[in-house]
């Protein structure tokens, strides 16, 4: 999967004394497109989400429903629903990803929603230009980023098809600093981060971003990290038939060692018994 992401700044936020910026926040956008390395595992967020398809075509899986979707759909997914993706074969899939703080839809009772944006032409103008803003950011960019945000969610409200509202508080819990650290490592895990980096990244200490990391979720940023390439990686043995260098290759392990010791610490016995147990059950022979 081929991805390329903004995290806007913590501190961006739209003009004082509008009462509906100082809660709805755009917190990333995320451009992706299909590859063969693309893995899709059931997977939720500490904000809501908003897909937009630019090409191909796809499904989404939201909890146990399948929606297709294709070029000027829509999806809008709240904070805490498990989804995602799938591309068809044959016709890649592309979208933008605005991560959005302090926002839900309402329209369903499942969390998420299905709109065709096919005659919003202003809306595909406001994503046209954040994509540019996020793929080249420059002085400024993350408050035209939230601008553009607000823009989109004033025409949205427009349509009597559609329903938004603003969340309720987030409940105590992990600090924004350790959220964005997570959620930066759940989309990059495949990269090499350091602790350096994701320190670097929530502009904290590294040693307090250790600290409060283990206190709010209970590991720390690294072994998290080596949690999320291993999860995948059980996806990876059981649904292809990728080597398991290719796997510590694609995953963003150092060596084949290192994968595979990090991988019977966690799961408890090796990838290629693994992988065995896995066909094993499906009834697949490995040679």
């Amino acid at each position: 999967m081929s991805t390329h992401q903004y995290i806007l700044a913590e501190e961006s936020r739209g003009p004082a004394g509008a009462a509906e910026r100082s809660r709805i926040r755009l917190r990333y956008v995320t451009y992706a497109h299909y590859s063969q390395e693309w893995t899709s595992q059931l997977h939720s967020h500490t904000c809501a989400e908003m897909f937009f398809i630019t090409g191909g075509r796809g499904d989404f899986l939201i909890r146990q429903d399948r929606f297709p979707v294709g070029i000027s759909d829509m999806m809008v997914v709240n904070a805490g629903v498990p989804h995602t993706e799938t591309s068809q074969n044959g016709s890649p899939m592309e979208y933008v990803v605005l991560g959005v703080e302090g926002l839900e839809t309402v329209g369903d009772a499942g969390g998420y929603a299905l709109l065709d944006l096919t005659a919003e032409d202003a809306i595909s103008g406001c994503l046209r230009i954040l994509i540019q803003e996020s793929r080249e950011p420059r002085a400024g960019c993350d408050q035209i980023c939230q601008n553009l945000l607000e823009v989109i969610l004033l025409r949205l409200r427009r349509r009597d098809d559609f329903a938004l509202s603003d969340a309720p508080p987030a409940a105590a819990g992990a600090s924004r600093e350790c959220n964005l650290v997570r959620q930066y490592i759940d989309g990059h895990f495949k990269e090499n981060l350091t602790l350096d980096q994701l320190a670097g990244l929530a502009h904290i200490n590294k040693y307090y971003l250790s600290h409060t990391f283990r206190r709010e979720f209970n590991t720390s940023p690294i072994s998290y990290l080596i949690s999320r390439r291993i999860q995948e990686s059980r996806f990876l043995l059981g649904e292809t038939d990728h080597s398991l260098s290719h796997i510590a290759q694609i995953l963003g392990f150092s060596s084949l060692s290192y994968f595979s010791q990090s991988f019977r610490r966690v799961v408890g016995m090796s990838p290629m018994e693994y992988r065995r147990q896995r066909r094993a059950e499906k009834g697949v022979n490995i040679i």
